[in-house]
């Protein structure tokens, strides 16, 4: 995972803080922006598990403190729903400005509520996800219930929400009361997930129902049976992530990768705008090559001699354990650590200049098991004898041929 601290700032020019997660293994195919629960924040566990998931499935995923929360700026006794969505506009805007448009928006609880307001006004985005959301923006004054009337009365009042204290304002209120959820939702025309829990005692799975009754198709529902309402059980919210992640890839474009055909056991592939990252067919298995960032790359996957270090290593440890089982002996793990490097040459006539280098591997073998001091001397003689071993300490010639 990439992860990497990000700033933008929202209409009233107030600096929004965010972090931005992206895949450990490819450039993002798509963008997704999260938008979390009322008075949550961007680092509530369930947030930081979902955009994980979805980095794992190639999305980078924005997730940030709505005004006034977390390590962003403003007042929350200043914000309103209203604010909210023109939050989720902005982030869109960073990451229009600084990658791509976002295709995907997910939102959790009021966040949910958001994000279909938002996304009716983003041509960009494709696909809505929504966990636990109120049907309408309002049902967020049933949390409020003891202190409506105080803020009715004179305008604001101090209320305690999952044990810390905000000051809610008239003008909070008045704003849901100006948003019709079904509305919005019906005329939304784009692809909607529905996933709500049945179990969810702080929004009914009713409002789920009324959500999903008014959208058109393609539209889907999940249940979420047994999770509670910020999906505070780790699994709750890895499946989450990870449903969202299949079900949008049906509706957001997804690059093909290239399948690569050849009659030999490797095959490697390399556009001429990928830098230095390789896509990569060995045996029956797909893979990256790359080279460290520093040298150019985007370090998705190993260098070369990481690559052949790797051979040297696996064949190494399969050696040893078909040889041990052979004889019995009782060798519970290997471990063979291997690296690249190259040193000079021992006893010669040119040590000061580079030709005088050779390649080395260093390779060190730890063993796990009963084994006597004969077997273990035996062992490393074994190790010698790997077929990579023999083929790195043989003379060899590569022949090369152009494909027409």
């Amino acid at each position: 995972m990439n992860l990497q601290k990000v700033t933008f700032s929202n209409k009233e020019g107030q600096e929004l803080s965010g972090r931005l997660e992206l895949p450990a293994d490819q450039h993002p195919h798509n963008f997704a922006i999260f938008a979390h629960c009322f008075t949550c924040t961007k680092n509530l566990s369930a947030v930081k598990n979902i955009s994980r998931s979805l980095t794992t499935a190639g999305f980078g995923v924005l997730r940030f403190d709505f005004t006034g929360l977390g390590e962003s700026e403003g007042d929350f006794s200043d914000t309103n729903f209203s604010g909210n969505v023109e939050d989720l506009i902005a982030a869109s805007d960073y990451l229009r400005d600084n990658y791509i448009t976002p295709t995907l928006l997910v939102g959790h609880s009021l966040g949910g509520a958001a994000v279909i307001f938002a996304a009716s006004q983003l041509d960009s985005v494709k696909a809505v996800a929504t966990i636990g959301a109120p049907s309408n923006p309002q049902h967020v004054q049933h949390l409020l219930q003891n202190d409506i009337s105080e803020i009715e009365k004179s305008g604001l009042a101090k209320v305690n929400l999952s044990g810390r204290e905000f000051t809610i304002k008239k003008q909070f209120l008045d704003d849901l009361e100006e948003h019709s959820l079904p509305e919005v939702a019906k005329n939304l025309r784009k692809a909607l997930l529905v996933m709500h829990s049945p179990q969810d005692s702080t929004v009914e799975i009713k409002n789920a129902e009324e959500i999903y009754i008014a959208a058109h198709h393609p539209k889907s529902f999940i249940s979420l049976d047994g999770a509670d309402h910020l999906l505070m059980r780790k699994q709750d919210s890895l499946y989450s992530g990870s449903v969202i992640a299949g079900w949008a890839s049906r509706y957001v474009n997804i690059p093909e990768n290239k399948r690569i055909n050849t009659k030999h056991n490797v095959v490697a592939s390399l556009d001429k705008e990928q830098g230095f990252t390789t896509r990569m067919k060995v045996g029956d298995h797909y893979m990256l090559g790359d080279e460290p960032e520093e040298v150019g790359g985007n370090n998705f996957g190993p260098t070369p001699y990481e690559l052949v270090s790797a051979g040297l290593a696996a064949c190494t440890a399969m050696t040893v354990q078909m040889y041990v089982k052979r004889k019995g002996w009782n060798l519970e793990n290997i471990e063979v650590h291997v690296s690249y490097s190259k040193q000079h040459a021992l006893d010669c006539e040119q040590c000061e200049t580079d030709a005088a280098k050779i390649d080395t591997f260093e390779r060190e073998i730890k063993l796990e098991g009963d084994l006597d001091e004969k077997q273990i001397q035996r062992i490393l003689q074994i190790a010698d004898k790997c077929p990579v071993h023999k083929t790195l300490h043989s003379e060899t010639q590569i022949v090369t041929q152009l494909i027409s």
